[in-house]
């Protein structure tokens, strides 16, 4: 990687950020494709998120990608956002545009990405699926759950209140028919689905594990959970030994990232198997 004055600069901004693999992921893509830039881990807590950003346009970086907590409020200081960001109120981009700000979310075509690579273009269309969560992730695995052809997405939350709210805001913008699911209910929206999805940060490396039974699922429903540290999580390691397909959230974390790289460098990047050995090396590491 060759950096020079006249380096293009950005990074991830969360709190914490130490555990993100987005530094070694477009640290890899740099190389690969001989840029001059850098892509660096910024700490920065929750009441210093806005001057932070005031300090990183002005020392000239291109813009940055945004974990937790921090994508709701790069959604309100953003000055333009892209469709995804206004369905999901959340960004998890932020481009710098000269006296603007761009908001922009990556998650829910990241996540269709990974799940088409996966399992098939077309093996959701027209039929149920269910999502676990009801928070930003959650409603950005909606998004990518309906633009693959779901005919009903079920969303299982504790709290009902969330999840009503959850399949109430899309409105218009979704095809799929969206219902709100009560988490003692779930062994009933179980009962056909073809896909369960985990988009909360349970099983997460460091949190308590995801308790929910895969009994109820039938025997050819795919398991996907979008935690990607560990890569194999207890959800995933369950599903595996019950024999269904299983889908980890590395592919995810890696597409997502596709449309930063482009923003921040001016190369849209490819994914490719040395990428993932790569970041496998580091989780495993």
């Amino acid at each position: 990687m060759n950096i020079s004055g006249s380096a293009k600069l950005a990074g991830v901004i969360g709190d914490p950020v130490s555990h993100s693999l987005s530094p070694r992921l477009h640290a890899h893509w740099l190389e690969m494709y001989g840029l001059d830039g850098a892509y660096v881990p910024l700490h920065v807590p929750r009441y210093a998120f806005a001057r932070a950003l005031d300090g990183l346009r002005a020392a000239g970086f291109a813009g940055v990608n945004v974990t937790v907590p921090h994508k709701e409020a790069a959604f309100a200081v953003a000055h333009r956002l892209d469709a995804s960001a206004r369905a999901t109120g959340a960004v998890n981009l932020l481009v710098f545009d000269g006296a603007h700000i761009e908001g922009r979310n990556t998650d829910a075509a990241g996540l269709a990405e990974s799940l088409a690579e996966s399992l098939g273009a077309h093996a959701l269309r027209g039929r149920p699926v269910a999502v676990l969560g009801a928070g930003g992730a959650a409603r950005a695995a909606v998004l990518a759950l309906d633009g693959l052809g779901a005919s009903e997405i079920r969303v299982v939350a504790r709290s009902a209140a969330r999840a009503d709210i959850l399949v109430r805001a899309p409105g218009s913008s979704t095809t799929a028919k969206l219902k709100g699911v009560a988490w003692a209910d779930w062994p009933a929206a179980a009962a056909d689905i073809v896909l369960l999805l985990n988009a909360t940060s349970a099983g997460m490396r460091g949190k308590s594990p995801l308790e929910v039974s895969l009994d109820p699922l039938p025997s050819n429903a795919v398991v996907c959970d979008i935690v990607y540290n560990p890569l194999e999580t207890e959800l995933l390691a369950k599903a595996r030994i019950r024999g269904h397909m299983v889908v980890d959230g590395l592919g995810m974390l890696m597409h997502q990232a596709i449309s930063s790289f482009e923003a921040f460098y001016g190369v849209k990047p490819q994914v490719t198997a040395a990428l993932r050995r790569h970041l496998e090396e580091a989780l495993h590491g």
